[in-house]
């Protein structure tokens, strides 16, 4: 974006001071992993894949990046900000917002005004037909990045061991340890993952057997008002939320 800020086709949608996300992520990772985070971790393959299209579209479709623009930041600024309380409570984060940086605009004032204006600025690119359809086509493909990406976190935390959480401490103190993030723990107790939660929960008669710790097989009704009590489906109902809130938010523009 910093070397496309002049490009008539994407200029009038950079706004660095209030959207960049690059120190914001950073600090998020800092506190996870410990200030040499980046000698610890890398991307997913899935996450890879996204950058790797955006770069590319960066470089040789410029008028293409308002797609991913407007998709991750109207995202981040509608249902994000669902994940962002979803994820401080699951996280069990301090109140000081470290660890949600990421979801944190501190130069914008009020988000639905900004949107409004982003938008405005959007429909009003001098743009002709054709680039507007390829426009809305890399929108689509930005939001099946998206996807996949949960996917492959969903199928990272099944593949991860067991551990038990003391369910009275803090699960992360932000000293660099990352098997204390309660995502390396999803799976503790007897609760299925959430791919076979999504197999599962349409037959309410599955739900018979369901189990969760300090419960019984029985209603069906307890046991789905148990399994939402968990802080893992808590954070993947959330996701959902806010990818309908982002195909919403593109369909209604």
């Amino acid at each position: 974006m910093d070397r496309n800020k002049d490009n008539p086709a994407f200029a009038a949608l950079y706004f660095p001071l209030e959207l960049h996300r690059r120190e914001a992520l950073a600090k998020d990772l800092q506190y996870f992993y410990g200030e040499d985070w980046r000698d610890k971790i890398q991307c997913s393959e899935a996450t890879q894949h996204y950058v790797d299209r955006i770069h590319h579209v960066g470089q040789h479709e410029p008028e293409l990046l308002v797609a991913h623009a407007y998709t991750r930041y109207m995202g981040d600024l509608s249902g994000g900000q669902v994940l962002k309380k979803v994820a401080q409570r699951a996280l069990k984060l301090p109140s000081t917002e470290e660890g949600i940086q990421f979801y944190t605009f501190d130069n914008i004032s009020n988000a639905q005004q900004f949107k409004q204006l982003y938008r405005a600025r959007m429909n009003a690119l001098d743009l002709d037909r054709d680039t507007k359809e390829r426009i809305v086509e890399e929108a689509n493909r930005a939001f099946r990045f998206n996807m996949q990406v949960f996917e492959e976190l969903d199928g990272i935390g099944r593949a991860l061991p067991e551990e038990a959480q003391d369910g009275g401490s803090a699960a992360h103190a932000g000293k660099g340890d990352p098997r204390k993030c309660p995502y390396y723990a999803g799976r503790a107790g007897e609760w299925w993952a959430p791919a076979e939660l999504h197999r599962r929960l349409p037959r309410p008669a599955a739900l018979t057997g369901l189990f969760l710790p300090g419960t019984a097989p029985g209603c069906p009704c307890h046991a789905a008002l148990a399994l939402a009590t968990q802080p893992l489906v808590q954070l993947v109902l959330a996701a959902c939320l806010a990818a309908a809130a982002g195909a919403a938010a593109w369909y209604v523009l």
